[in-house]
C-alpha cells in the first residue's frame, strides 16, 4: 500500500497528496499524521490537495476527521490547493469540513498558520497581564 509522505518544515507538517486517495490510504494518512504531530510537537498541518482531481465523501470526511484529531493534539489544519471542481463537489455532497481552514496555496497556508499562532501568543500574553493585575482577595 502506498503512503502519503508527511514532511516537517519548522513548526508545520506538510502533507502533499500526489496519489489517488483510496480509502485505505486516507485512513493510513490519518494515523500517520496523528503519530507525527505527537512525535514532533508541531502546531500546524498543511494538506496540499492540488493534485487531486476529485474528492469523494469518504475522503472529505477523512479530511474533517484529520482536522479534528489535529485540533485535539494542539495543531491547526489548513487545506491548500483545492481545485474549483473539488470545492463544488464538497459543497454538493454537503461536506462543510468543520475545523479546516483553507488557502489557495502552500505559501498562503503557511502565512495563515503563522498569523494564527502569533495571535494565540498575543492572547496568552493578554491573559497573563490580566492575571497579574488582578489583586488577591484576602478572605479573613
Amino acid at each position: 500500500m502506498e503512503r502519503v509522505p508527511v514532511l516537517k518544515i519548522g513548526d508545520i507538517l506538510l502533507v502533499s497528496i500526489q496519489i489517488d486517495m483510496e480509502d485505505q490510504v486516507a485512513l493510513q494518512l490519518q494515523e500517520d499524521l496523528a503519530d507525527r504531530i505527537v512525535a514532533t510537537g508541531c502546531h500546524g498541518v498543511i494538506i496540499d490537495i492540488s493534485a487531486l482531481d476529485i474528492v469523494d465523501s469518504f475522503v472529505g470526511r477523512t479530511l474533517a476527521t484529520i482536522a479534528s484529531i489535529s485540533r485535539v493534539l494542539d495543531a491547526e489544519t489548513v487545506v491548500v490547493g483545492m481545485r474549483p471542481a473539488v470545492a463544488i463537489t464538497l459543497v454538493e455532497l454537503g461536506l462543510s469540513l468543520p475545523g479546516i481552514r483553507t488557502a489557495l496555496n502552500v505559501e498562503l497556508g503557511m502565512d495563515l498558520l503563522a498569523r494564527n499562532r502569533a495571535e494565540e501568543y498575543d492572547d496568552r500574553d493578554d491573559e497573563d497581564e490580566d492575571e497579574a493585575e488582578t489583586p488577591a482577595v484576602n478572605a479573613s
